[in-house]
């Protein structure tokens, strides 16, 4: 098989080929291949958002398959679009578990739309091997077909706010996306200010695609905050922080999944605070991160937060299917993932066990230096 080629423009159109239909990877697929799913946004409001963990997906499935593959059979990822809309999440994954018939589903990024799936892969006996979204309301009840790698946005969202008190900027607004994302984080921003002695003086909503975005900046302005948590991701992120910028003139504390937004903002980027819940991209001191850094040169992939964490992910889907190995199923495939303990993701150590299906809740600040630069 020819090597992909993983440009920029490559990743747009290869999304833009998906959708309204299915896009499965490798091509010419073949039978005894291991058949996984994944419903994510390769159109709609945050589609740019998604492309870099896509294109870090591919290098990690395309890394194990030129390297033969689980016992010999290639990883088949069947990925169809999703537009952010909860009902097409709904609709893919039915068609990937009952058409498809994939052992393991990956990758799913809405918070509403992974909600809405949870009660059919329970019923199915089909696991979520990693999602990209941290909504800590998806984490509350133990799921058993449910699986993370990563932290919560209840996490980010309790890190940022020790790191304001311990600053002494106690006084927080918040802008919120005003969809299911931002509705169901309010609560939890709320909940964590209150256990840690913040104070809460305003919140905003913003549209997905940045619209009132100056409306916002405005609104939590005339409440005199310190600093302003930013829960978004996608346009509504530009828009904000080039708003604020202009018109609030405080810290921002953003998620970590607004770290797509940085290229689009340029020079406005300059000083955002934003919580990472993948390691630093940059530090190669882990095999991992080398590999990636190889794989990601040799496809012309930039190397960010975004793409390195899509690459980690699939690389925790991976093992999964190692360690379920030879006999992939979807039962074993949970069995697997439930005895890993103390195995290290590019540097972040996951534990897992039968009651435990969320195996880390790992978080750091870095800044936005010059030129778009994560400082630590």
């Amino acid at each position: 098989m020819t090597r992909l080629q993983f440009t920029r423009r490559r990743v747009v159109l290869g999304a833009a080929a998906a959708v309204g239909g299915s896009w499965v990877w490798p091509a010419g697929a073949q039978d005894g291949d291991i058949i996984v799913g994944q419903s994510a946004p390769l159109s709609g409001p945050v589609a740019m958002a998604f492309q870099p963990p896509l294109a870090g997906e591919r290098l990690a499935l395309e890394e194990i398959n030129r390297k033969g593959g689980i016992n010999g059979r290639r990883i088949r990822l069947v990925l169809l679009d999703d537009a952010y809309d909860t009902q097409r999440t709904v609709e893919n994954v039915r068609q990937l578990v009952e058409q498809e018939k994939v052992v393991a589903l990956t990758g799913l990024g809405s918070t509403a739309g992974v909600a809405a799936i949870l009660p059919y892969i329970a019923e199915k006996r089909v696991p979520l091997v990693g999602i990209y979204t941290g909504a800590h309301v998806l984490r509350l009840r133990h799921h058993p077909y449910l699986f993370t790698s990563q932290a919560s946005f209840k996490d980010e969202v309790e890190h940022q706010l020790r790191t304001l008190v311990t600053l002494k900027m106690t006084r927080v607004g918040v802008a919120y996306q005003d969809n299911e994302f931002g509705k169901l984080m309010m609560p939890v921003v709320e909940a964590a200010a209150k256990e840690l002695g913040a104070t809460l003086v305003a919140s905003a909503p913003l549209a997905i695609d940045g619209s009132t975005s100056v409306q916002a900046a405005t609104a939590l302005s005339q409440a005199r905050p310190m600093a302003v948590l930013l829960i978004a991701v996608g346009p509504s992120v530009v828009g904000f922080v080039k708003a604020a910028k202009a018109g609030l003139n405080v810290p921002i504390y953003s998620l970590s999944v607004a770290a797509s937004a940085v290229p689009a903002l340029g020079a406005d980027a300059r000083g955002l605070a934003m919580t990472q819940v993948v390691p630093y991209p940059w530090r190669l001191v882990h095999p991992m991160a080398r590999d990636f850094h190889r794989e990601a040169a040799a496809a012309d992939v930039p190397v960010n937060y975004n793409s390195y964490g899509g690459y980690l992910g699939a690389r925790f889907l991976i093992e999964a299917l190692r360690r379920a190995a030879p006999n992939i199923t979807p039962d074993n495939i949970v069995r697997a993932i439930q005895g890993i303990r103390g195995w290290e993701l590019g540097g972040n150590p996951l534990n897992f066990s039968p009651t435990n299906h969320h195996g880390s809740n790992w978080v750091e600040i870095t800044i936005v230096g010059p030129d778009g630069r994560f400082l630590r």
